[in-house]
């Protein structure tokens, strides 16, 4: 292409001027340019300043530029030469393609004068392009044996160029066979063909390798080549035969997928393509292609799918082999299938209840279903079987159908559903078995009771507690289903203390729960016993009840109460007397208190608060025994006045306080002297107490007569009592628990005994309990002590009851504590801090002692019980108003220290003994000796 433009040169320029003279004669509308293609960009096209007639310089001034639409601009203007160039290289069979005449136009605008001017410019062709064929190398195919003059089509070349630059002709290499010959279509186009001169022979020149060259007009001449490779077919004169006309195979229908069935043979004498074969089906419909496949260069048939005997029994098809020259042969093919034990046995539900009540009778028919095989013969024979182990079993009803029914009760609350396995095996060998899966649900029938875990239900609750706290929850568990297993809970109706149960408490009918409808009180109530009852909501509701137990815990509520001292109500002072002879620890009086509480919160402590006379006077920690604590002086005062507390050992504790007056003289004259002096010389009052004394001692002295005569007929009557029934004491009632003595007998009475209250909160036993001299110049015999029995202040009671609900323990024996450690209302017998626990039994004993002891004295005369004046109503030990009556029985509150058990007689009676140790002791020496 580089030679041709350089051979454009001289002839472009004498072409260009005879154009530019043919422009020049145009018409002023219309200017028309010719330029060669493939032109470097601002190659000259025209004079179109000349041509518009106008200078150069004119063309920027009169707004001159090129107008065109849709196209890419090809051509500019040069302002300073007025000239027309290329914008680009311009490629001629890009814009027309192998048009014979390319010609480009556009417009040019002349602003000033508003005048377009029609341009066209031709692009004329130059040779640049080779022809070319397609494909470099071709392959033509004719038989051995075709005709002189056989036409074979070649591939032809294209050129992009036009006119004599365009294709021209064909050339073939030299050969012995073959000729060229052309052909001219409707389209200009030359097409190569190749002309057999000579016949073939396949077995000497099987290929003929020739070189087609195409050439162009244009100059220099352009040409380009493709090797033609001409292939010399065999030609097909023999057809291909089968070694058998029928192909017979028997194989079991359980044979793999792609499992080879028989190959079929055919030959074929020819060679190359006429001698091989391709095998095929003929005519197979779509269940033979959809089962079978047939190797087509093989011949080898085999199986792309399963067999089924059940569906097919046999196939039958032809197979076809045909040569590569269309020559064919068929053959038959007859595939017979075996039956095999291939098929498992199935189960076809027809009927089921479900769900079954459980109280259904036995044989009752539930289950219909069939059973089916697809075999044949014995592998077509099936039995039916279900697990041994349930309340059912099979029937064959008729044909292949069989029933389930029941052998046996349902109990749901067992068993609530049943997965029954049913199982088929058939005759085969190997047999083949199938299970299926019958499911019965069981419906439930209201036959259970609610049931509670436990037989009986206890819990504890400390009194004061929150109303409407939650106590316990107690559930009960239906094992039927549904409504026949919803429980709903209530409380029997009772009574307590006169109230209905309703009013303590209340439960939950839902959940159980029960709840404290108000604040309980242990000193009110100590237990409550109540029925659950548990109820189901079946149509026929059944229920269970349980106990329940609820024991209420002592809390430090109750602030103790001092029972002794305890002032007359009459406006007098009650007076202790201490004799000025009294040695350091002499028994003053002792301050009996209780606490209506138990266990550690009715432990009771003594102090000494405030005292008239600070060291005089000492308090015992847990016995109340206010005793002197030194020799009594001549310079210490008549009266002393003592403040003395009384505190628990609750959390928090809780105290009392009482104040004594004791009076400090020998006799009572002594006392009634000393208070004489003591009296103030203008106290208009002085000349009537000495009538008030008088008065005051001849009733307390009036009071010990009748004392003296109740206490010997109860003795009668004790005595009579006891040869009846001798294990049952004699209840003494109403009888004051404090003598008067006289003054010169009170030293020798005061040293000679002590005294021990012991009370619990239990209202139906009161114990009094008054333990034996240990001195020697004791008043009464070791006889009479022997004798005595307890004597007690007691309701009848149910000891067993007792025993169950409240199952305290007896005291450890083995405890040892001193009278000053002795909790609750303990007495003494000598102030002796080393003693051990009094025995209840010999409490009416002492009693019996103290008394005797004092009756004693006013036989001898020595006493001024009978009313001398100015006695001042004193007593030697407690006061008229301290009477048994008076005082509730706390024994079960009284705490043991170190232990977990409380202080009872209930141990005693219940063992029919004393407990060991005390004053136990003394009372069987005693009856020893009156043996």
């Amino acid at each position: 292409m580089a030679e041709a433009l350089r051979g454009w040169g001289c002839r472009g320029l004498l072409l260009h001027f005879v154009l530019l003279g043919t422009l020049l004669g145009a018409g002023a509308g219309q200017i028309r340019y010719s330029v060669p293609e493939e032109l470097d960009k601002g190659s000259f096209v025209g004079n179109i300043a000349q041509d518009l007639g106008l200078e150069p310089r004119e063309l920027a001034e009169r707004g001159v530029r090129i107008v065109s639409r849709g196209r890419t601009q090809l051509f500019a203007l040069n302002a300073r030469s007025g000239s027309l160039v290329t914008a680009g290289r311009i490629d001629r069979e890009e814009l027309c393609a192998q048009s014979a005449q390319c010609l480009v136009s556009f417009n040019i605008l002349v602003e000033d004068k508003m005048k377009i001017y029609e341009i066209e410019v031709e692009i004329i062709d130059i040779n640049d392009n080779f022809p070319r064929f397609r494909d470099e190398e071709v392959k033509v195919k004719v038989i051995e044996n075709a005709a002189m003059g056989t036409r074979l089509v070649l591939p032809f070349a294209r050129d992009a160029d036009v006119g004599v630059n365009s294709l021209q002709g064909y050339q073939l290499s030299s050969n012995t066979h073959f000729s060229l010959d052309e052909k001219t279509g409707t389209d200009g186009q030359k097409y190569p063909e190749l002309v057999l001169e000579r016949p073939l022979d396949r077995e000497k020149v099987a290929l003929h390798d020739l070189l087609l060259t195409a050439l162009d007009g244009g100059n220099p001449t352009l040409s380009s080549t493709t090797h033609i490779r001409v292939v010399v077919l065999d030609a097909n004169d023999n057809a291909p035969l089968f070694t058998q006309s029928e192909y017979r195979v028997s194989v079991p229908e359980n044979i793999p997928v792609g499992t080879r069935l028989l190959t079929v043979i055919a030959t074929d004498p020819d060679e190359g393509i006429n001698g091989k074969l391709i095998y095929s089906f003929r005519n197979e419909d779509d269940k033979i292609s959809e089962t079978f496949q047939l190797d087509s260069s093989l011949g080898e048939i085999s199986t792309v799918q399963s067999l089924d005997y059940e569906e097919s029994r046999f196939y039958l098809m032809e197979v076809v082999a045909q040569d590569g020259g269309a020559l064919l042969a068929s053959a038959k093919v007859l595939v017979t299938v075996q039956d095999v034990n291939d098929n498992v046995p199935e189960v076809v539900l027809t009927s089921l209840t479900s769900p079954v009540s459980e109280d259904c009778l036995p044989g009752t028919i539930l289950v219909l279903f069939s059973v089916h095989d697809g075999d044949s013969g014995e592998n077509g024979e099936v039995a039916c079987s279900i697990p041994r182990n349930l309340p059912f079993k099979l029937e064959k009803s008729f044909g292949n159908y069989y029933h389930l029914l029941t052998t046996s009760a349902l109990d749901r609350e067992e068993i609530s559903d049943y997965n029954i396995t049913v199982t088929v095996t058939d005759s085969g060998n190997p047999p083949l078995s199938a299970e299926n899966h019958i499911f019965l649900k069981v419906a439930d029938i209201n036959d259970n009771p609610p049931i509670f875990p436990h037989t009986s239900y206890s819990t504890y609750i400390p009194e004061n507690n929150p109303r409407g706290i939650s106590i316990l929850s107690v559930t009960a568990h239906d094992p039927d289903n549904g409504n026949n297993a919803q429980v709903t809970y209530s409380l029997e109706e009772d009574m307590v203390q006169g109230m209905p149960l309703s009013s303590y408490v209340s439960i939950n009918s839902d959940t159980g729960t029960l709840y404290a409808l108000g604040s309980f009180d242990y000193e009110q109530v100590k237990d409550l016993h109540l029925w659950v009852t548990a109820r189901d909501s079946g149509d026929q509701p059944l229920s269970s009840n349980v106990s329940l137990s609820l024991f209420i815990l002592d809390q430090n509520d109750n602030v103790p109460e001092i029972l002794y001292p305890v002032f007359p109500t009459d406006g007098s002072t009650g007076v202790e007397l201490a004799p000025r002879s009294a040695e350091p620890g002499y028994l003053v009086t002792k301050v009996v208190a209780v606490d209506r509480d138990s266990g550690q919160n009715a432990w009771l402590s003594y102090r000494l608060l405030k005292a008239s006379e600070p060291g005089l006077f000492a308090v015992g920690l847990h016995t109340g025994e206010v005793r002197t604590a030194r020799a009594l002086l001549d310079r210490d005062a008549l009266k002393q006045s003592l403040v003395v507390a009384v505190q628990d050992h609750g959390q928090p504790p809780l105290s009392a306080t009482v104040t004594l007056t004791v009076a400090v003289a020998d006799s009572i004259p002594d006392v009634l002297a000393d208070l004489d002096s003591m009296k103030a010389p203008a106290d208009p009052d002085a000349s009537g107490l000495t009538l008030y004394l008088v008065v005051a001692v001849a009733a307390v002295s009036c009071v010990f007569l009748a004392f003296v005569i109740v206490l010997l007929a109860l003795r009668l009557r004790r005595w009579h009592a006891s040869r009846l029934l001798p294990a049952v004491g004699g209840g003494l009632v109403g009888v004051g628990a404090s003598p008067f003595v006289g003054v010169d007998g009170v030293r020798a009475f005061l040293q000679t005994y002590s005294h021990e209250v012991s009370l619990t909160a239990d209202s139906r036993e009161s114990h009094v309990i008054f333990p034996q001299p240990n001195y020697a110049d004791t008043l009464i015999s070791q006889e009479s002590c022997a004798k005595s029995e307890p004597l007690l202040i007691s309701e009848k009671i149910n000891i067993n009851e007792e025993l169950e609900v409240i199952q305290q323990a007896p005291p450890n024996t083995d405890w040892r504590f001193s009278q000053a450690q002795r909790p609750g209302t303990s007495g003494s017998q000598n102030g002796d801090e080393t003693g051990t626990w009094p025995n209840n039994q010999f409490d009416t004993e002492m009693l019996q002692a103290m008394i005797l002891a004092s009756a004693s004295e006013a036989a001898d005369g020595s006493s001024t019980l009978g009313g001398g004046a100015g006695t001042m109503g004193l007593s030697a030990r407690y006061g008229p108003q301290f009477t048994l009556q008076h005082v509730p029985d706390y024994r079960q509150n009284v705490y043991i220290p170190g232990s977990n058990a409380t202080l009872t007689n209930a141990a005693g009676k219940r063992d029919g003994k004393a407990p060991a140790g005390g004053n136990g002791n003394k009372k069987k020496s005693g009856k020893k000796e009156k043996k």
